[in-house]
């Protein structure tokens, strides 16, 4: 919210003069209940001023990236003002499903087969009445990844659509296998340090549409899988920059995060319940290599994946699993230029395993670090109903890539 902080400096003043304009009659028979209220409200203000609205801390490998940023996607470097009555970690992160609003957006679903005999759920939103790309065949291409157990249907997925419908560009969601209300073909479901389903997305995207501007942005669960593709396969690939948001970067330190009373009760327990419920779906595809009885008692994210995940995916142990599917040992390995958005407050992801010294190491890393946000978060404004930090981030972002990317060249 542009004006925030000016009309927070003004509170004193306007309390002032409603004070001069009331009847003295308030608590106890005088002044005293707007007194201290004025009191209260101008404390609140200097505290929110102080010690909540900051720029945020960005953190790059090399000055042309620094710049870039700076120059096209000024965002980054403005003040963050969190919304003033929501400003705490968990509220962020518990509020945003269901304060921010729904863009409506109609899909095209297709269904493309995979190597080992299976399918995946893409969503597209072609745009086809784009007004700034008539051609189909250069229209910029965005590919969505949702988070854990999200779907197209998410409502940070849809204020993505939205935000890159009013630039023109066209966008495409790639559904993890089995959450969509597609059909398993086979016994296989997806995790994020697998990454084939997705180089399948992308080879069949930039396919289809080899001339277009192709970028790519991750949630969650989802910018650790387009990390950890990015980190394999290096520059070779079609993307020509990607953008991630409150990605776990450890995932042993997400989980010990996330195993703490207070956030098992109010995250872990239902996202397990959730993951349990996207499996039991297909039971009958799994109950040949896995016990699905042990499955559905797990209590935790960690006890799931080492009773389901890590045993479909062939890893000896969870450990062995988590090590593969941690973010940060790879980001050395970034050839392309990507923004990662991150809250040092959130939960999922703890700031003490964000990897800001490996991320001054590669000019191709960018780090924009909030100290407020929770995770998939970022609320601003008196009622954030619709636009977020995390969306104007990723509307200048990938704006930023598609009208100016030239300028940086890749290592």
């Amino acid at each position: 919210m542009q004006h925030l902080a000016t009309e927070l400096r003004m509170l004193s003043r306007e309390l002032s003069l409603c004070l001069e304009r009331q009847v003295r009659v308030g608590f106890f028979g005088s002044g005293m209940g707007l007194s201290l209220i004025l009191g209260f409200s101008v404390a609140y203000a200097c505290y929110y001023l102080s010690s909540i609205a900051k720029k945020p801390r960005l953190v790059t490998g090399g000055e042309s990236f620094s710049r870039f940023l700076q120059e096209h996607c000024p965002v980054v470097t403005e003040t963050y003002y969190p919304t003033v009555w929501c400003w705490e970690s968990r509220g962020q992160t518990l509020l945003r499903p269901f304060i921010t609003a729904k863009p409506p957006v109609r899909y095209r679903n297709e269904l493309i087969k995979t190597a080992d005999g299976g399918q995946i759920s893409l969503d597209w939103f072609d745009n086809d009445n784009s007004a700034y790309y008539t051609d189909a065949s250069t229209r910029p291409t965005i590919l969505l990844l949702p988070g854990l157990t999200g779907t197209s249907k998410e409502s940070y997925i849809l204020h993505m659509i939205h935000l890159s419908e009013e630039l023109g560009y066209r966008c495409v969601v790639f559904n993890n296998r089995g959450v969509a209300g597609e059909n398993l073909l086979t016994p296989r479901t997806y995790c994020c340090a697998n990454t084939e389903d997705l180089e399948t997305v992308i080879q069949y995207v930039h396919g289809l549409c080899p001339s277009a501007p192709f970028l790519a942005a991750g949630v969650s669960m989802g910018g650790m899988l387009l990390l950890n593709y990015l980190g394999k396969i290096g520059p070779k690939t079609p993307l020509m920059g990607a953008a991630t948001f409150s990605v776990g970067w450890n995932t042993f330190a997400c989980s010990e995060s996330l195993e703490k009373p207070l956030n098992w009760l109010l995250f872990n327990y239902y996202l397990t319940t959730c993951l349990q419920s996207s499996v039991n779906k297909h039971r009958h595809m799994f109950v040949k290599q896995i016990d699905m009885d042990h499955v559905m008692k797990a209590k935790s994210i960690r006890e799931f994946d080492k009773r389901f995940t890590s045993v479909m995916f062939g890893y000896r142990t969870i450990d062995d699993y988590y090590t593969d599917a941690s973010p940060n040992r790879r980001l050395n390995s970034v050839g392309i230029p990507v923004l990662c958005l991150n809250s040092v407050d959130d939960v999922f992801s703890p700031s003490h395993a964000i990897p800001v010294e490996t991320a001054k190491k590669n000019p191709n890393v960018a780090l924009v670090l909030t100290s407020c946000g929770g995770h998939i978060g970022f609320l601003e404004g008196i009622w954030p109903r619709q636009c977020t930090y995390m969306d104007r981030v990723f509307k200048q972002f990938v704006q930023a890539m598609v009208e100016h990317g030239w300028e940086l060249a890749r290592t």
